[in-house]
């Protein structure tokens, strides 16, 4: 059996699909590195996008985060995988987090959850109000029992005259956290909006801001997360972190390498890239947790062809990817995303991510796979 895929030349080419599963085996917990997966959320097509929070299917999305804590990750939730500030506004986000945690707290999962300041939606804030709104999504986490991350916020990046403004703000926020939170850069490649971010668009010198405001509190800092797209930034970076601060890589180019590490240290991870990949990741750091760093490339580097597919420019789409893969795999029965996401990415791209999953053995029911690819193609005028 064969499929016919689609290129962007407007040409079809055949591929055939893998008849099989690929087993894999993990064996979590996961001891050697700390592994968040940034999760999607489901949508709900079955009701109106003005719904309020936004239209999410709560029960498909929990069960895809029990998925990922049965495959010993942890959750990174609410964050820019579950579309935050591209159709997940703060009242769904603020849900999100609540039935999250406590699901969490039923099945013993690890769960982290994004602090932004994505309420303010109105003319351009003081810094007063930045902190305010940091102030009140912190809290709420916390009330959920859950720990924070504190994301790259777009109101701030606004605001901000300088490194001294993300200083203040930073400084006033990490003294008042009950527990370590984590750091969160998330460059303008995922997010536009976000470039120049601490206080200056040379990397070298938002850099040396960045570490300034880990140094001044290590003791509330558990650890800072990378989405750069720069290896040698990032281990650049973390072998600058003071003692016991970990250095989570958001790197969805370069995640094996980063993580396997080297003579001077590695990178825990929390990465958009292990929503689809939950299997093998888990699977991959199973095996790094016996010393045998060259299983754990085997096993995950086969796998960055994909990841660069989905993250390919413009990135900030990566999501539609991501949702596709779970819809293809049979976590969710629907291709539909919050706030008509699903459009972002081409047919051609999307043939080509089915294509570049089947290849490393994503999904654990290929036929399925391979129906439901092909009634997506029919659905667009190509014949399958």
């Amino acid at each position: 059996m064969s499929i016919e895929l689609p290129d962007e030349s407007g040409r079809t080419r055949r591929y055939v699909p893998r008849a099989e599963a690929v087993a894999v085996a993990a064996d979590p917990p996961l001891r050697s590195r700390v592994v968040y997966s940034a999760a999607h959320v489901v949508a709900d097509p079955l009701r109106a996008a003005a719904d309020a929070p936004a239209a999410v299917d709560w029960d498909a999305t929990l069960a895809f985060r029990r998925h990922l804590w049965a495959h010993g990750l942890g959750v990174a939730e609410a964050m820019d995988t579950a579309q935050r500030g591209m159709g997940l506004d703060w009242a769904g986000a603020a849900e999100l987090i609540r039935r999250s945690a406590a699901e969490a707290r039923s099945v013993g999962g690890r769960i982290a959850c994004g602090v932004g300041t994505d309420q303010l939606t109105g003319p351009t804030p003081t810094l007063a109000e930045v902190t305010a709104a940091y102030e009140e999504q912190l809290a709420l986490v916390e009330a959920a029992g859950a720990q924070a991350v504190l994301m790259a916020s777009r109101a701030l990046a606004a605001v901000a005259k300088g490194p001294e403004d993300y200083l203040r703000v930073y400084g006033h926020l990490l003294r008042q956290a009950a527990e370590p939170v984590i750091l969160h850069w998330l460059g303008p490649m995922f997010d536009p909006a976000l470039d120049g971010y601490w206080g200056s668009g040379d990397l070298d010198a938002a850099t040396g801001t960045f570490l300034e405001v880990v140094a001044a509190h290590p003791d509330k800092v558990d650890g800072v997360k990378i989405s750069l797209l720069d290896a040698r930034r990032e281990v650049e970076l973390r072998r600058r972190l003071p003692g016991g601060v970990r250095c989570y890589t958001g790197d969805d180019f370069n995640y094996p390498g980063l993580i396997a590490g080297d003579e001077q240290g590695f990178s825990h991870a929390l990465l958009g890239i292990f929503d689809p990949l939950a299997p093998l990741a888990s699977a991959a750091v199973s095996v790094l947790d016996t010393g045998d760093t060259s299983g754990f490339r085997r096993i995950l580097d086969p796998t960055v062809e994909l990841s660069r597919h989905l993250f390919c420019a413009p990135t900030r789409f990566y999501k539609t990817g991501v949702v596709l893969l779970a819809w293809l795999a049979g976590h969710q029965q629907h291709f539909t995303m919050v706030g008509g996401l699903q459009s972002a990415r081409s047919l051609p791209h999307l043939a080509r991510a089915y294509e570049l999953a089947d290849r490393v053995g994503l999904f654990p029911d290929p036929a399925l796979a391979e129906d439901r690819m092909r009634r997506l193609l029919t659905l667009h005028g190509v014949d399958a």
